[in-house]
């Protein structure tokens, strides 16, 4: 099986037995297999494991992190303890002269004052990491559950999960039949280069695959400014043919790129082959502009609100009033309007509502003193724009507390009924009320133990928490600390600054600059010692960026987390306390890891690719990231099945789905029952799956089909957030 599809498999804790899946022919490295498994990595096999074969030792160990380079300071983090500020500083001094000033970057360099230090054997309590073994047919009927559910969702996909779908196709064959997000058959399309995608989209869409041709093939987002190969060329002009001949032409649509179109027609020296493709052209060329949002700014420059709402809905349907929503209540005079434009809001996309439900909860004060933050997804990276001051002071789109609270009451009674009774019987472990929804994963990379942004995990007594990056074909990526306090402020502990602030509650590594043939750097963080130190400090979040000035995508970076006791053991990196092991590999230089909730002391994922050129994490705002510190609080995967349950249930052994990490759970709920074997494989792969009216319970011969979902079962939940 290609490595593609096991890495996938390996983040939904499946390792894949390749072959006949004959337990014969591993009999004789069974044991060994499981054995070291459990010695280095603390994997524990809960099913299959007679399919154990021994090439998955060195497979897990590559997926969590097993020869990873030393740090600059080999004993950290107590012989950094041990170093004075001016032997941390002459360390780094003389480090940055062998690298820079002479150019050696071919071996990672360390201390000079370092003494020799002996390790203690590794003796710490650490979680266990469950996983089973399944053949190749299981894994295949798998993965095809896992395409089709990210088919069903309108969201963008990130580029991992993409990546394996394209791969899935190319490899078995797959034919998509159905696809709900644009954005993802655009991407199918310019990857794939066949044209039977066609079929999925509008005329007005040759704009968004003009887009991904120009940023993935040219790095080009200036749709202005057009150099296209022939290649290239040509398959824009079957496209747009293509559309033609199937009659998927939404003129009015296209009139708003019209400037776009009219370039791009001219660089294809496109000529049309039908009567409508011609009077397309002339259109396009012509001087009049019939968008539809031409007539709603119209109808809003002339303070006509419920006109312009209309005419968008007419136009556009429901989804562009709520894309618009901030900047037509901004616009609204008389508090009529504001019920007006609230009944055009009824809709069945789930997940927009969702989305408006985030926007508008508003649980802390934002921080609009320098200007508010925007952000946007672009080519599966952030964008954030601050407000400069002149920005501000013409500012019109400001949204009232008032306004914000009715709307967001509003969207929860919508999502309310859209959801109700979706599921049968349900059972929903309470801590699935600290996990967040797969709703703004676009931005996310891939790898194990990966969370929905905003997802939140306690952080135990007697525990640190270790942040790691290491890299290879590259000189020099910084891992960095950014403390923010109640008003937004900020403070760095980067390699700038570490010098003069190594203690109990932060400790660094030492700053790696010639790992190009492979470096580390560190964090440690104490939580309890560092609310002591720094009592102003409310949040931290880790940054990763690439100080060589080149995309992340141009080298090998992985970047997590461990659970370290206070007073650890072992090694600077050990295998078995590793939480989350993913690779950064966006097309930019900045990447936001994860976070810390001093005051609840738990542990908040991020996993942003953000689009920046930034080589110094301290020269950013990072304030805006709190958001996501907020998102359980406004929504999250317990409520969100609360509200689909038709019953929701406090025995597990009564329900249809079970939503849990935990295998206890399962089991009680299997217990004296003979499971369906498809039962922890997607609801989506079986027939007619959750279409009764008794809530999907499937009998078959005496079977029982139970659906267990986990936390990081995005696929599933985007299925379901879709339905």
């Amino acid at each position: 099986m290609e490595l593609v599809f096991k890495e996938y498999l390996f983040q939904k804790h499946f390792l894949v037995h390749e072959g006949t899946g004959e337990a014969k022919e591993n009999e004789a490295y069974v044991f060994e297999t499981l054995f070291a498994l459990a010695n280095l990595l603390n994997v524990s096999i809960t099913d299959g494991k007679e399919l154990a074969q021994k090439d998955m030792i060195e497979f897990a160990s590559r997926m969590i992190g097993q020869v990873v380079p030393k740090p600059f300071y080999e004993g950290f983090p107590q012989t950094v303890r041990e170093l004075s500020p001016d032997q941390l500083l002459f360390d780094q001094i003389v480090h940055y002269t062998m690298t820079y000033g002479f150019g050696n970057f071919s071996e990672a360099g360390h201390s000079l004052f370092e003494e020799n230090f002996q390790r203690m054997a590794f003796k710490e309590n650490c979680e266990i990491k469950e996983f089973a073994i399944i053949t190749e047919e299981e894994a295949v009927k798998r993965l095809t559950g896992y395409v089709e559910n990210l088919l069903a969702s309108s969201r963008p996909l990130n580029d991992n999960q993409f990546h394996m779908i394209c791969a899935f196709i190319r490899t078995y064959g797959y034919k998509v039949e159905q696809c709900a997000s644009k954005n993802t058959i655009v991407k199918l399309m310019v990857d794939l280069r066949d044209l039977r995608f066609a079929r999925f989209l509008n005329l007005s869409d040759v704009i968004k695959v003009l887009d991904e041709i120009s940023f993935v093939n040219y790095q080009n987002e200036n749709l202005k400014k057009l150099n296209l190969r022939n290649q290239d060329r040509k398959f824009l002009t079957s496209v747009i043919d293509e559309l033609f001949a199937i009659s998927h032409v939404d003129v009015l649509t296209c009139f708003e790129k019209k400037d776009v179109w009219c370039g791009l027609l001219h660089h294809l020296h496109y000529k049309p082959k039908c009567d409508k493709a011609q009077e397309f052209v002339n259109d396009m060329r012509g001087k009049d502009n019939q968008s539809v949002y031409s007539e709603f700014e119209r109808l809003i420059n002339a303070r006509n609100v419920r006109g312009a709402v209309t005419c968008l809905k007419q136009g556009k349907g429901s989804g562009a009033v709520l894309r618009n929503l901030d900047y037509i209540i901004s616009r609204i005079e008389e508090p009529e309007d504001l019920t007006f434009v609230l009944q055009c809001l009824e809709t069945k996309n789930n997940v927009m509502l969702m989305q408006l439900l985030l926007h508008y909860t508003r649980v802390r004060k934002p921080f609009d003193a320098q200007g508010r933050v925007f952000r946007f997804t672009r080519h599966n990276t952030m964008r954030v724009h601050q407000e400069m001051p002149e920005e501000v002071t013409r500012r019109r789109s400001a949204i009232s507390e008032g306004q914000s609270a009715m709307i967001a009451r509003f969207v929860e009674e919508n999502l309310r009924r859209n959801l109700k009774g979706k599921l049968g019987k349900v059972y929903v472990d309470e801590a699935m009320k600290n996990f967040a929804l797969p709703l703004q994963e676009t931005t996310s990379q891939g790898g194990f133990g990966v969370l929905s942004k905003g997802s939140r995990l306690a952080i135990p007594e007697g525990k640190k928490i270790r942040g790691f990056t290491y890299w290879e074909k590259v000189d020099d990526i910084d891992l960095s600390v950014i403390g923010i306090d109640e008003n937004g402020k900020q403070k760095e502990f980067s390699w700038r600054t570490m010098a003069q602030n190594q203690s109990e509650a932060l400790t660094y590594s030492g700053d790696e600059t010639s790992g190009y043939n492979g470096g580390s750097e560190y964090f440690d963080v104490d939580v309890e010692a560092f609310r002591k130190l720094y009592p102003k400090i409310r949040s931290i979040i880790f940054c990763n960026n690439v100080f060589s000035s080149v995309n992340f995508e141009t080298c090998y970076c992985t970047a997590g987390y461990m659970m370290r006791d206070l007073l650890d053991s072992g090694e600077v990196f050990e295998p078995k306390t590793v939480e989350t092991s993913f690779r950064v590999n966006c097309p930019s230089t900045f990447a936001y890891l994860f976070g810390i909730d001093l005051e609840t002391r738990e542990f908040v994922w991020l996993n942003v690719a953000r689009g920046s050129e930034a080589i110094v994490a301290g020269a950013t705002s990072l304030a805006f990231l709190l958001d996501y510190f907020d998102v359980t609080k406004k929504m999250n995967v317990y409520r969100f099945f609360e509200w689909m349950a038709a019953e929701l249930v406090t025995d597990p052994a009564e329900a249809d789905v079970i939503v849990t990490d935990s295998r206890e759970i399962w089991e009680q709920a299997n217990a004296g029952h003979n499971v369906n074997a498809d039962s922890q494989i997607n609801v989506g792969l079986q027939e007619n799956a959750g279409d009764n009216e008794e809530g999907g319970r499937q009998e078959n011969a005496g079977e029982t089909s139970k659906e267990w979902i986990h936390s990081y079962d995005f696929e599933r939940l985007l299925a379901l957030m879709n339905q």
